[in-house]
């Protein structure tokens, strides 16, 4: 199977070479794991959600450079798709999903957060927009052919004036500069952009002047989130494989360590907290495939996923003892990976406002509900 096999051989390559080589995407792309989700009219597979992401938990036991790679490129069509026009689709979405270019998420920024308060700032000019700014951590940036930009009108605030662009790598007026390697996700690179009267053709915005962030979150981050926390169910999954073996065959004091009360009592521990995780992933799956909205759904799978598996990975890393901490140790390469999913699509106190803000919501609707069914009752007698 690929993930025990070629996966693990190419985890092997890219943690010694501290790169993605090339052959890494073409070879995920050849095998046709890049369009699973896409369309098959797209030449896709047409797999639901909930289909895929019991597929994204076995990528997960890949290394976290591949497990991004499959993660976004199966993700981020929905977001080019969601408000392309025919000469767009044809001429951004299709070369995607099929792999001809790559295209990377572009929103966050290193002097505000990741939304409504954006700086990055655009004005109409003739044909072209002009866009002034930064954007940092933006993942793939040394292999992008595209940033999937988002910045506002100039003069605007809040959601008012949000667009979506598609920036060519070769812009004028943009600068990429390559950042520090970070301390996990071991190849993948992350780059800082400046835009300093960069142009971009009207053309390539995707929807209308205001439809930026939809286009962000509701064509991009709702579902990410939830395939982020399927790979945190996927990661966790492996490292309670490994702790399990290791706890078979490791024997202290005449025992091996799967017989200890402590051990099978984290082990237990374990296992439940990737069967809660799994479980809140495939619910806001189903709703998704039902046409819901998730938001709420895919901020709990996100924030109970990631906060999942730097339990599971701590507790696994704590059964290998001394000799997992060791970077010949896969359980070194899982837990310094998973530090990174905490912060992807939005950290763990941002999940926890998007739930609060619905639990708030819907006790002031349901209160507002009561108030007037009180005064109808008033009325009547």
């Amino acid at each position: 199977m690929y993930v025990e096999g070629p996966a693990q051989s190419w985890a092997r390559t890219i943690e010694q070479k501290k790169q993605v080589p090339t052959e890494v995407w073409q070879d995920l792309n050849d095998r046709g794991f890049l369009r699973l989700t896409a369309p098959a009219g797209y030449g896709g597979f047409g797999l639901t959600f909930t289909d895929y992401l019991k597929l994204l938990e076995r990528f997960a036991h890949m290394h976290g450079s591949m497990r991004v790679i499959v993660h976004v490129m199966n993700s981020l069509w929905r977001a080019l798709d969601s408000k392309a026009d025919d000469a767009q689709r044809q001429k951004f979405v299709l070369p995607f999903i099929q792999g001809q270019h790559r295209v990377t998420f572009t929103l966050t920024e290193p002097n505000s957060g990741s939304g409504a308060d954006m700086k990055t700032t655009a004005r109409r000019d003739g044909d072209d927009y002009v866009l002034n700014g930064e954007k940092w951590m933006i993942i793939f940036s040394d292999v992008a052919d595209y940033f999937l930009l988002f910045c506002r009108l100039e003069g605007t605030s809040g959601t008012e004036g949000t667009m979506a662009l598609l920036v060519p790598r070769n812009a004028p007026g943009l600068d990429i500069e390559m950042m520090p390697a970070a301390m996990g996700i071991t190849g993948t690179g992350h780059g800082h952009l400046r835009l300093r009267d960069c142009r971009v053709p009207v053309s390539h915005r995707l929807g209308s002047e205001g439809d930026g962030l939809e286009v962000a979150f509701r064509g991009f981050l709702d579902p990410s989130r939830t395939a982020i926390g399927m790979t945190c169910v996927g990661a966790a999954g492996r490292s309670l494989q490994l702790a399990t073996q290791h706890a078979i065959g490791r024997t202290t004091f005449g025992k091996p360590l799967v017989k200890r009360q402590t051990i099978q009592m984290w082990l237990a521990e374990m296992a439940t907290d990737i069967e809660a995780a799994r479980r809140l992933c495939l619910h806001a799956a189903e709703c998704f495939d039902n046409g819901e909205s998730i938001t709420t759904e895919a901020a709990m799978a996100k924030l109970f996923g990631t906060e999942m598996l730097q339990r599971v990975t701590d507790k696994a890393l704590q059964i290998h003892g001394g000799i997992g901490y060791f970077t010949s140790s896969e359980i070194e390469r899982i837990y310094r990976d998973a530090r990174m999913q905490r912060f992807e699509e939005g950290t763990s106190e941002i999940q926890k406002m998007v739930i609060a803000r619905d639990v708030v919501s819907t006790a002031m609707q349901e209160k507002a509900a009561q108030t007037e069914a009180a005064q109808t009752e008033g009325s009547e007698r």
